[in-house]
């Protein structure tokens, strides 16, 4: 697997979670999977700075 699809899958995954979360904001399955995807991507975020500044 190659770097861009290490990265790119765990991205797609994010904005799914985000994506289904808000189509089920009114339940609470809805709210933890947008919270998931908001940290999943923050996370990665993150990760590429870090890498980035080492």
């Amino acid at each position: 697997m190659s770097a861009f699809q290490s990265l790119f899958l765990p991205v797609i995954a994010g904005l799914i979670l985000l994506t289904v979360g808000f189509n089920l904001r009114d339940r609470n399955i809805g709210v933890l999977m947008m919270w998931i995807g908001t940290l999943g991507m923050i996370g990665i975020m993150c990760w590429k700075i870090l890498e980035k500044l080492n």
